[in-house]
């Protein structure tokens, strides 16, 4: 098997990313493969690029043009070819709703879906990803938004010069700016109004880590969770901005006060642990939400805590950067996700509901579900250097053999979600989701 098409995104004009790019291209080429690029007036490197590095080119991908066809983001069912091996970010494995029908329709056209989320090793830790990227375009826009919120009530701030990172040449652009902005903050310091600054991070895998690198450029002082409330009672600096990184032990303790928290068996028993997030969520002033969460799990800011919070009078909090974008999860007031071009939507905790951009009182939420897209070219390079080692091992695999049976690594086996129109046995959990579709 030695024919790779890659697919035309059809998320919307943002997703311009593309999961080879023409370097890589040229390796496969030169190795054997026959790459069809699919045209796309969106995709950030145009094809004649791609078939310089030895690329063909279709205005649609047909049935001959490939056997395995790479993508970024989830197909449009009528667009799904039968019988062929499929990569992209399925986002079915949360049983989302709103992907269930592409999901029936993979199974009705016999489809072997890999889905890049699942690529893992032994230890489960993601091998496909774009999660610096999703961290790095979430703390620049999280900046833009924080700028904009405080320039709507009229508060005057050197972030308000910092732009959506959609809007910047490259990451280089960006650190120039910030760093600049970061000097603004040295020198002059934060109005009164929103000093002491705190800005609490959660998780400390790849998104917190690419989030943390563009705050990092600002000038921070970082504490322990425990250490906030020393802060907000007078111990601060107007020339600083405390970062405070909240891991399990710090957001989650046991319901039984006798017992002690023990991350293997959090992890394991999750319903024996509530979050005690809300003990520090009245001294901060930005949430970056970088972490992993399913229904399992106790969530990280409940619509209770920030309805409690705002009763009390308390309006520190400014903005939510929810870089995870689960819909109610571990942020539960992220109602909805967005987009590049409509990125924020604000929460109002006086009665429960939200309205589009900036203008209102509140709480403003970021929670665009495609942020690696906003860093399209530099996205794109990383993540196709990663998939390209993958590409031999599955192109040699038998995908007409039973699953059981296909010779692939663990790694990669394990992410096969459908095969032969049937879920495969780590999946089989999702047909729960699929009755009604």
């Amino acid at each position: 098997m030695k024919k790779i098409g890659i697919r035309k995104e059809n998320k919307g004009p943002f997703e311009r990313r593309s999961p080879l790019v023409p370097e890589d291209v040229k390796k496969l080429v030169e190795s054997g493969f026959e790459v069809t690029v699919e045209k796309s007036e969106d995709r950030i490197i145009p094809e004649d690029v791609f078939v310089a590095a030895g690329a063909k080119t279709s205005e649609k991908l047909s049935e001959e043009d490939a056997d395995i066809i790479l993508g970024i983001k989830e197909v449009k069912s009528e667009l799904l070819i039968e019988n062929k091996v499929y990569l992209f970010f399925a986002h079915v494995i949360k049983g989302q709703e709103y992907n269930m029908e592409m999901l029936s329709e993979i199974l009705r056209k016999n489809i072997t879906l890999i889905d890049y989320e699942t690529i893992k090793d032994k230890d489960g830790k993601r091998l496909i990803f774009f999660g610096r990227y999703a961290g790095l375009a979430g703390a620049i826009d999280t900046l833009w938004t924080l700028g904009k919120r405080l320039s709507g009530q009229g508060i005057d701030t050197p972030f308000k010069n910092i732009k959506r990172a959609i809007e910047y040449k490259d990451l280089n652009e960006v650190k120039r700016e910030i760093n600049a902005v970061g000097d603004s903050i040295r020198k002059d310091g934060l109005p009164d109004e929103i000093a002491p600054l705190t800005v609490a991070f959660t998780g400390y895998g790849n998104v917190s880590a690419g989030a943390q690198e563009i705050f990092d450029l600002l000038p921070f002082e970082t504490l322990e969770p425990r250490k906030l409330a020393r802060i907000s009672s007078g111990e601060y600096s107007n020339k600083t901005i405390y970062k405070t990184v909240f891991k399990e032990e710090d957001l989650y303790e046991p319901k039984d006060p006798q017992e002690k928290f023990l991350l293997k068996h959090y992890y394991e028993n999750p319903q024996l642990y509530r979050c005690v997030f809300d003990n520090f969520a009245g001294e901060i002033s930005v949430i970056v939400n970088g972490s992993y969460w399913d229904e399992r799990y106790p969530r990280t800011l409940t619509e209770e805590t920030v309805k409690k919070l705002w009763k009390e009078g308390s309006r520190k909090l400014k903005v939510v950067g929810d870089i995870s974008c689960d819909i109610r999860g571990g942020i539960e007031i992220t109602f909805k996700t967005t987009t590049p071009g409509d990125p924020v939507f604000v929460y109002k905790p006086w009665d429960g509901t939200i309205e589009s951009g900036l203008g209102s009182e509140g709480i403003a939420v970021l929670a665009v579900d495609i942020l690696p897209s906003e860093l399209p070219l530099e996205s794109s390079v990383f993540f196709s250097h990663v998939l390209t080692k993958f590409i031999p091992e599955i192109s040699s695999a038998d995908f007409t053999r039973t699953f059981e049976d296909i010779d692939l690594p663990g790694e990669i086996k394990n992410a096969i979600i459908t095969h032969g129109g049937k879920l495969t046995p780590d999946y089989e959990y999702i047909a729960k989701y699929l009755k009604n579709k």
